[in-house]
């Protein structure tokens, strides 16, 4: 596993932000997010983030199950990818989130000895097929988060 990472998740109390850098930076992303379920209400509630408008902070604050790409990931337990988000919204993602101007985007759950935890998404500003490897890649970062989430 990479030393930042390691050096990251060893603290009481982690930086979700300086862990969400982290992941952008690897998969050269300008916008992600991360998400911690909250077991009193079910719902997705917003550690970090970067690059989403303003506006749309309300909506990203707190995400129900299988609302959203967040929230389809965390519904499937899978990772939940759009080519170009701008193009085709797939029926997962709500239009206001073309305002993001991302295209490529992935979000995975954040899984625990297999119990969702949260999730992670990454955005990029163009058109992008995830590959198997980048997929499995972002979920075993998603893993790592999700023993301190």
């Amino acid at each position: 596993m990479n030393t930042s990472y390691d050096l990251l998740m060893k603290s009481a109390v982690p930086d979700w932000q300086a862990a969400l850098e982290l992941v952008l930076a690897e998969f050269q992303a300008s916008t992600g997010t991360l998400h911690r379920l909250d077991p009193a209400d079910n719902l997705l509630k917003l550690l970090a983030q970067r690059g989403v408008p303003e506006q749309l902070l309300p909506m990203v604050c707190s995400i129900p199950i299988g609302k959203g790409i967040a929230g389809a990931a965390a519904q499937r337990l899978e990772p939940v990818e759009l080519c170009n988000l701008q193009a085709d919204l797939g029926g997962v993602a709500k239009e206001d989130a073309r305002k993001t101007n991302v295209q490529g985007s992935l979000a995975v759950p954040c899984l625990k000895e297999g119990k969702l935890r949260g999730t992670l998404g990454v955005g990029l500003l163009k058109p992008h097929e995830f590959t198997e490897a980048e997929k499995a890649r972002l979920l075993e970062l998603g893993r790592l988060l999700a023993e301190k989430l």
